[in-house]
């Protein structure tokens, strides 16, 4: 019963995230507040954040806003019966969420490989990913992130935003798979009728 009452809020909840998530995707573009350094534009680092800000951000965002539309109790009428419209309803819901849940989870996923690689930087062997063969170990090896020498403080700023962004679609994920099982729940089992009776179209 509780799932089937949050089920309702659980749509608004992604508005936040999404928002939150295409504010933290663009930060990583300045790292300390300034604009990534010419070289850098060179790197397919910005392949990355643009489908951060678009998975993550703005279609999740699109989906919460439609899921939200979907709750309204002002909604157009696909069938006659009030109980064949509701079906029709939850179907819808449980669509957009399966593709809330695969957008948050390629996100999740791109944020966490983005995460283990490194950010591209300037060393002394010049602009790369000198962190690519660490598999992730230059994450707890601090003295190591003093060769990124260009821009200032770019590893700290890489692991504390991508870290938000993991745990910001991780997040969508968690409530985009409540949301199935919410309207699952309230289709299968009584709250809406399943069965479309002879006569109801």
């Amino acid at each position: 019963m509780a799932l089937e009452t949050c089920g309702n809020c659980l749509s608004c909840l992604l508005v936040p995230l999404a928002l939150w998530s295409i504010v933290v995707n663009i930060l990583l573009y300045f790292p300390n507040g300034k604009a990534l350094p010419a070289a850098s534009y060179q790197s397919p680092n910005h392949e990355w954040y643009f489908e951060g800000i678009c998975f993550s951000g703005v279609m999740i965002l699109l989906l919460a806003v439609i899921l939200i539309t979907l709750e309204c109790s002002v909604f157009y009428r696909c069938c006659q019966s009030e109980s064949c419209n509701k079906t029709y309803r939850s179907f819808i819901s449980i669509v957009l969420a399966l593709l809330g849940i695969a957008f948050s989870g390629y996100s999740c996923i791109i944020f966490t490989l983005h995460l283990i690689q490194g950010p591209f930087c300037n060393s002394s062997s010049g602009w790369n990913y000198i962190f690519k063969d660490t598999a992730g170990g230059y994450l707890t090896d601090y003295p190591a992130w003093s060769k990124c020498t260009e821009p200032a403080h770019i590893v700290e700023w890489n692991i504390i935003l991508l870290s938000i962004l993991i745990a910001l679609s991780g997040l969508q994920l968690i409530i985009c798979v409540l949301k199935v099982a919410a309207e699952l729940k309230r289709t299968l089992c009584g709250t809406y009728s399943v069965f479309v009776q002879a006569g109801i179209l």
